[in-house]
């Protein structure tokens, strides 16, 4: 049987159509109660002498909500332009200026991740063919989120002002210096813009606050540990989604490969595993992210539910991309680059 063969893109959409519809409600709540919880971990994190049980408990419950309530960034990425704007100002205001990733980061660059002839390609910023490379180029990026929040501050502390003073410096800060992405070499479009009109705004808020965290830990009004424990969270917060990335699909194409949307699909990873460990690691839907592939424009409280609408319906396709955990999804990437060096290491001796 093809790969085209395998699913019904058309009726797939008429047996999940009803789950399409966005629940404010359901949005608010979740994203406030993990901003919140964030927050107040990240309070009594600082607070709480160190080294502690009671340092080392609230870094990790500040780390886990901030990722969830971070993760919303996907979402707003999704959403149509002047929709919700409100949420989306509540979550630049709570989440994203404080941890220095606007939402204007991800929006347009994550769109194109999933238009047909640039998902899996050399443009696509969100793709790295891992499994034809070799295995320690994993472990490297796993590792870059140690840098990552270094990076960000670096970006509005320093890169921010100096593009407003230097006018040439503005559209390489922009190009490669704007956009939440896992290929290093990606180079963002200056019409990468899509639902976030106001991102000067935020680019400015962001520059704002944090030379406002310098000056009061100058001045002596905000503890050092502030900054430290930010860091730390926020390392947290990138290295789970590293690994969450790592297991999202099977980045098996080559950059110059158009995949067709089935295969797209089947390129993808869902990993619906248990229902609250797995929602710690890939949270706001992203456990479902081949059903989210399939129907990028579906709110991540229907996706469970469509997964098993449509594993019902197409078991041998949920089969070939449904992985039983974060683990099992890790260890099939790292075997395949292995099996892949492997065969080219031999291929060379031959030669």
């Amino acid at each position: 049987m093809s790969e085209r063969e395998l699913i019904s893109i058309g009726e797939a959409r008429r047996l999940v159509a009803h789950l399409m519809r966005r629940d404010p409600y359901i949005y608010w709540v979740d994203f406030l109660f993990s901003a919140a919880l964030g927050w107040g971990g990240f309070c009594f994190a600082v607070l709480a002498p160190f080294p502690s049980v009671g340092f080392f408990l609230a870094l990790a419950v500040a780390a886990l909500a901030f990722y969830r309530a971070a993760i919303f960034i996907h979402e707003l990425s999704h959403f149509r332009p002047g929709e919700f704007p409100l949420f989306r100002m509540a979550w630049n205001a709570l989440i994203g200026i404080p941890l220095l990733v606007p939402s204007f980061m991800y929006d347009g660059v994550h769109n194109d991740h999933h238009k047909p002839d640039v998902y899996g390609t050399g443009e696509d910023g969100e793709y790295l063919p891992f499994a034809l490379h070799r295995p320690v180029e994993m472990i490297l990026f796993i590792l870059s989120a140690l840098l990552i929040p270094l990076l960000f501050a670096i970006r509005f502390l320093l890169l921010a002002p100096l593009s407003w003073i230097i006018p040439p410096l503005r559209p390489i800060v922009w190009a490669r210096a704007s956009s939440l992405v896992i290929d290093p070499a990606y180079v963002r479009s200056p019409h990468a813009i899509r639902s976030d009109p106001n991102w000067r705004v935020q680019e400015v808020a962001a520059t704002l606050w944090a030379w406002l965290v310098v000056l009061l830990v100058w001045q002596g009004m905000v503890p050092g540990k502030a900054v430290a424990v930010w860091y730390a969270t926020a390392v947290i917060v990138f290295l789970l989604n590293a690994l969450r990335t790592l297991a999202a699909h099977a980045y098996r194409n080559a950059p110059d490969h158009v995949m067709s949307r089935e295969e797209q699909f089947l390129d993808s990873v869902d990993v619906p595993g248990h229902r609250l460990l797995t929602t710690l690691w890939a949270p706001v839907g992203l456990r479902y992210h081949a059903t989210h592939h399939l129907f990028p424009s579906m709110p991540y409280h229907g996706l469970g539910e469509a997964h098993r609408i449509l594993k019902a319906r197409f078991p041998e396709a949920y089969t070939r991309m449904t992985r039983p955990s974060l683990r099992m999804a890790l260890v099939q990437i790292w075997r395949e680059a292995r099996t892949r060096q492997g065969q080219l290491e031999e291929a060379g001796r031959g030669a």
